[in-house]
């Protein structure tokens, strides 16, 4: 049933709400009602039945508002135009649609707080369970709220088919919509720009505390440490490269949702490292044969140097020992090259032997049985019974030069070759290093024959041969050392403490927690180093061990023979760099638990920073001696197995005992 004026008499009940807050809704409905209706002949065409009372029902309801709103609010003739083509709209993206969705459901939140804006909320449920439209004629109320309610929503409408198809049958419901929509925004006290609410941004009362990074405490990052070696890994790999791996060594282990820290992340680029993308210019411009002199992009360059050691600084470790021609080698190495004081294994091996045993080959094998696959020998020499040996990590093969090697004979008799030096040298990165292992001439009294032989070796060692001298200007043709710059120089100096065997005995059973500062007052490498007679240039590491020469085979105590040769600090590690504070020692010290000579290991870990460098220089190419590290391998496999049948065979056997 109608009213003259064109509204049902259902919407009467609708007109009738008139407070203010609802006056949205009342306007909604006389509005809607009047100005469309649904035909019958089923062409989807919309009617008007009255189109000339539109203005004088628009006049009756401005009666029912304030009079300040009246002022702001122009009413303009309304006539009716033919339906529009529909438009084609672009199909939403899946970030579009995930945000639209985003967008309703915080609209709706905001709506069921405020119950003052019902129209959004309204909007916003109906929109999500929107059924296809119903050509009956249904309630009218029904029918022109859930119209408006659509038009009220820009995201609804854009997001439903349904809403947009309606919204463009006809000019007038439009029309009528958009002034609808204005009297609420009204109402409201919010204001439309271009038919889209703009919200105001939420801003917190006071400035938010601060968030730390590490939010685990100190006894969980220790537990959940997985290297020594720098949280910012995978951010800085998304933006330098654009992506992210999906490898074991961030992903995985943030996804399990592991507490870390920066120190056991960073770390993680050590042992579960990403590898670097390649972008296919790079491959086509560069020549891997000759090399990059440009500092980005080479790889002996600072990026690559930093992504290896990002505090570019190495671990190096440096032993010596005289293992007086002995054929049986120890049974377990560990405690000489994996001591358990530092947490972690070393970047670089360097072992220098003298009075080797008779099969070298057999203590190299022994060397990488030890050291495990992670290692690999880069370089090995010999001169005589004097040798030496460099292992380094196998990651780490890439970023040397050629490896070179020059002898020096100390004795007269040339072909005896007991005592004499032999020098190892190459470049990591940018930094060229150089290794001596010596023996000088024995004796209590001949320090001068061991300076000779010293000066010797200095003049007389032709290094570097092809691999080019990182800084000439600094450089020296009459000493070796000054020639690189680390420079780390260890053997059996043979140089002697100038005191008896009584005295020396008193002072080391009076200081048996290895207090040798007495000791060092009566030896003679310290006093001939401080005069500045041999090393020139070379610093040590303090003595904190006792004497590792002569010991009884076997045993710990010192010569017992009828000869009662004192005590003395024969085998030693000495360094020098052509940049003050390069080199730092970590530790110096002894393996007294290797007893199959009369002299004790002693070895020393260092610190050492190194520079980028050119790839202008000749590179290994990743050399290494690949049969030496499958036979380590293999005897380390067969002895795990061994081990691990013993203590089965342990736990299986059983003892009868009869009562």
């Amino acid at each position: 049933m109608s009213t003259p004026n064109g509204f049902s008499q259902h919407l009467g009940t609708c007109v009738t709400q008139g407070t203010e807050g609802g006056a949205v809704q009342d306007l909604h409905a006389k509005k809607a009602g009047k100005a469309a209706k649904k035909e019958a002949d089923g062409n989807g065409v919309l009617t008007f039945e009255d189109p000339s009372n539109t203005g004088t029902t628009l006049s009756q309801t401005l009666k029912l508002l304030p009079d300040e709103l009246k002022a702001n609010v122009k009413i303009k003739s309304i006539t009716p135009r033919p339906p529009r083509k529909p438009r084609l709209e672009r199909a939403a993206s899946l970030d579009e649609k995930s945000w639209r969705r985003w967008r309703r459901f915080k609209t709706s939140q905001e709506s069921l707080t405020d119950p003052n804006e019902t129209s959004s909320s309204n909007g916003s449920l109906q929109e999500a369970s929107l059924s296809p439209p119903i050509r009956s004629r249904a309630s009218p109320c029904h029918q022109c709220c859930q119209q408006n309610s659509l038009q009220s929503s820009p995201d609804a409408s854009e997001a439903s088919p349904v809403g947009k198809s309606r919204g463009s049958t006809s000019d007038l419901g439009k029309r009528a919509s958009e002034i609808s929509s204005a009297f609420g925004g009204l109402l409201r006290g919010k204001a439309f720009a271009g038919g889209r609410p703009r919200l105001s941004q939420i801003m917190p009362a006071r400035p938010l505390p601060p968030m730390e990074l590490n939010v685990a405490s100190h006894t969980l990052r220790t537990a959940n440490r997985i290297d020594s070696d720098c949280m910012d890994y995978r951010h800085y790999s998304q933006h330098k490269f654009g992506r992210v791996s999906s490898s074991l060594s961030d992903s995985r282990l943030h996804g399990n949702g592991m507490v870390y820290d920066n120190c056991s992340t960073d770390s993680m680029k050590s042992t579960f490292s990403l590898l670097t993308p390649i972008r296919s210019k790079d491959v086509r411009s560069r020549s891997y044969l000759e090399g990059s002199l440009l500092a980005s992009g080479a790889l002996l360059g600072a990026e690559e140097l930093s992504r290896y050691f990002p505090d570019r600084n190495i671990g190096i470790f440096v032993a010596t020992w005289n293992m007086q021609g002995q054929k049986e080698l120890p049974v377990n190495l560990d405690d000489f090259l994996l001591p358990t004081d530092p947490d972690y294994a070393q970047d670089m091996y360097v072992i220098g032997v003298q009075e080797g045993c008779p099969d070298r080959r057999e203590w190299e094998i022994r060397l990488q049985e030890t050291l495990g696959p992670h290692y690999v020998m880069l370089y090995s020499a010999a001169h005589g019974v004097l040798y030496m040996s460099v292992f380094i990590r196998r990651d780490l093969i890439w970023f040397c030069s050629e490896v070179e090697y020059a002898t020096v004979t100390t004795r007269i008799v040339s072909q005896i070759k007991t005592k004499g030096a032999l020098g190892i040298s190459f470049t990591f990165f940018g930094t060229s290093f150089l290794f001596i292992t010596s023996h000088f001439t024995s004796g209590d009294s001949k320090v001068n024959e061991r300076k000779l032989d010293y000066n010797k070796t200095i003049q007389t060692l032709t290094l570097p041969k092809n691999v080019p001298d990182t800084n000439p200007y600094r450089s020296s043709s009459s000493d070796v050392t000054t020639r690189f710059d680390e420079v780390f120089w260890f053997g059996d100096f043979n140089f002697r403490l100038n005191k008896d065997r009584e005295t020396v005995d008193s002072i080391l059973n009076q200081n048996p927690q290895a207090d040798v500062s007495k000791l060092l007052a009566y030896d003679q490498l310290t006093s001939e180093m401080s005069r500045g007679s041999i090393f020139k240039g070379f610093q040590e590491a303090d003595i904190h061990f006792r004497p590792s020469y002569k010991f009884d085979i076997g045993k710990d105590s010192y010569d017992t023979t009828s000869k009662q040769r004192t005590p003395s600090y024969t085998d030693r590690v000495v360094y020098r760099s052509r940049y003050r504070g390069d080199i730092q020692a970590v530790k110096y010290s002894s393996c007294p638990v290797i007893r199959t000579s009369d002299h004790r290991p002693v070895f020393a870990l260092f610190r050492v920073k190194v520079r980028p460098g050119r790839d202008n220089i000749p590179l290994a190419a990743g050399q290494f001696d690949r049969e030496l590290y499958l036979i380590g391998i293999k005897r380390r496999i067969t002895r795990e197995l061994q081990k691990r049948q013993e203590q089965k065979d342990q736990k299986s056997s059983s003892i009868c005992s009869i009562s």
